[in-house]
């Protein structure tokens, strides 16, 4: 089964500003043409990153977009071939869409001007 869950932890409606302490992921399914299939919001009971990998590798994720994230779990991850976008800042729905356009890069902030709150 191939892998094409993303998974994006969230605060609010934006990213994450820490892989290890998001409480709250979006969990989106994608076919195997990449269009999305259906998603999810999962409520954690607590921060973990230990827990959010294992969530990560049962839930088939192939894609994670995050703001920061410790380069033990970043390495764990690439090492479990789950693919990980780093240092990406804004609103879900932005880094969704440049994601599904094929744009999304490390170190992209999609804030506009004067609304990273």
């Amino acid at each position: 089964m191939a892998r094409n869950n993303v998974l994006v932890p969230l605060l609010g409606d934006a990213v994450a500003p820490r892989f290890d302490q998001a409480l709250e992921l979006l969990l989106l399914r994608r076919g195997d043409d990449g269009e999305e299939r259906g998603r999810d919001t999962v409520l954690l009971d607590h921060a973990s990153a230990d827990g959010l990998c294992d969530f990560i590798l049962r839930h088939e994720v192939g894609l994670v977009v995050v703001n920061g994230i410790e380069e033990e779990y970043y390495h764990y991850l690439r090492w479990k071939r789950v693919e990980v976008i780093d240092q990406v800042m804004g609103p879900v729905e932005a880094v969704l869409a440049r994601l599904f356009a094929g744009e999304l890069a490390p170190g992209d902030i999609l804030y506009a001007r004067g609304d990273a709150s």
